[in-house]
């Protein structure tokens, strides 16, 4: 296949990588830059002067939402990328900035090509999707696609007590309701994969036709505390003991369900949590992700009828309740497939994927047509300083973004 001859200018993405990479950088060269913080408004100020530079008409809207967008030709709505701009604390320098760096990097290709586009091209930076400061994650695409209320997630705090909404005007970045996005053409969202299925396949890109659903259950094992040295092992009400039982009995009988699917355990709180006590009290979080109902439906089946096997154990009483659960969002298959497609063009090896990790992208999804692309993670590396993907696939995904939009703007090579 012959490439394109368009292509974006990889330097030019290293160094606005890096630049953004300065808000927040840390120690070991990652990056702390929480939503709302003073580092996410310097990233907000250089994102603004970056496209206005550019020739880009700025929005915000009350959600703090940064909307940048190229005018077209044709009043249509628009062809929207981007991601987020926060981070979670000690993070990397690719979640979240990876794709709004890479919209940025197509405008400036066609400026640089003295391509006026037929369609409005629009950058988003969605605001709070970490939500490592303020939960939940994913907050402000929650909100303008109806996931959430908005008077109540500007009421939400931080550690500090600072709510979001003071915040938010705090750092200057209150917009007007009237700007949300509501309709466009297309969002099309890259990011790292944050998972180690691409580098272990060998392959450059990722197409990605939906995300996971998913449950999250609180198991509470109740029983009684004694004296760790002179109550008798029959005669104990040990709850930690239940609880490992149970944990035991989900990894036996959920581990060969399914090789998609993936469960976790990751709180544990043990009460009273003294070493010469038996504890009498343990509560832990369970979640599992696939993108079959039926095979989460099996899940949740399962979860219930360890309950009652376990129950009155030892004495012990367990009680479980459903956190909140989430349906596996699909992708606008016309889109996945021109991701293909541009990728097929490029001669990049690939592959079709169901993202386990939530993205803006799923919640965009209900309101407009919306798809994403992956590109590599070392090591599946993400959420932490040491997370990289190397610049020539950074590189190779933005190609695909550029050929795509090329393509949807009717643009002859």
């Amino acid at each position: 296949m012959q490439s394109q001859k368009i292509l974006i200018n990889g330097d030019r993405l290293k160094d606005e990588l890096e630049a953004f990479a300065n808000f927040g950088r840390t120690a070991n060269n990652g990056v702390t830059r929480l939503a709302l913080s003073e580092e996410d408004r310097l990233a907000r100020d250089y994102f603004c002067k970056t496209c206005e530079g550019l020739g880009m008409a700025i929005k915000v809207d009350d959600m703090g939402n940064i909307y940048a967008t190229l005018a077209g030709t044709e009043n249509k709505p628009p062809i929207v990328m981007g991601s987020h701009i926060d981070s979670v604390k000690k993070g990397g320098r690719f979640d979240g900035i990876l794709g709004v760096v890479a919209g940025l990097e197509v405008v400036k290709t066609l400026v640089d090509n003295e391509i006026k586009p037929r369609i409005p091209i629009m950058i988003v930076n969605y605001t709070n999707e970490e939500g490592a400061r303020f939960e939940p994650s994913m907050m402000a695409s929650g909100v303008i696609s109806g996931k959430f209320e908005r008077s109540d997630m500007v009421k939400k705090k931080d550690i500090n007590g600072i709510s979001f909404e003071v915040a938010l005007k705090d750092i200057g970045y209150l917009g007007e309701e009237e700007n949300r996005l509501q309709e466009a053409t297309a969002f099309l969202e890259m990011h790292i994969e944050q998972g180690p299925v691409l580098e272990r396949d060998q392959l450059s890109i990722g197409v990605v036709e939906g995300v996971v659903g998913m449950v999250c259950y609180d198991i509470e094992v109740l029983g009684e505390s004694d004296h760790a040295g002179t109550t008798p092992m029959d005669m104990r009400m040990d709850a930690l003991f239940v609880a490992t039982d149970y944990i035991t009995e989900i990894r036996k009988k959920l581990s060969h369900l399914d090789e998609e699917l993936v469960f976790t355990i990751g709180r544990v709180s043990v009460q009273p949590n003294i070493h010469t006590v038996i504890p009498n009290k343990v509560v832990f979080s369970f979640e599992a992700r696939h993108k079959d109902e039926a095979i989460i439906s099996i899940v949740e089946k399962t979860i219930k009828e360890i309950t009652n096997d376990l129950q009155n154990k030892d004495g012990c009483s367990i009680n479980i309740s459903k956190l909140w659960d989430r349906q596996t969002v699909w992708f606008d298959k016309t889109l996945c497939d021109a991701l293909e497609k541009s990728t097929q063009i490029l001669g990049y090896s690939y592959r079709k994927m169901i993202s386990g990790a939530g993205h803006d992208a799923q919640y965009m999804a209900k309101i407009i047509p919306t798809a994403m692309l992956f590109v590599p993670s070392d090591k599946g590396k993400s959420h932490c300083e040491e997370e990289n993907t190397p610049i020539e696939y950074c590189e190779k995904g933005v190609n695909v973004l550029l050929e795509t939009v090329l393509t949807m703007l009717d643009v002859k090579e």
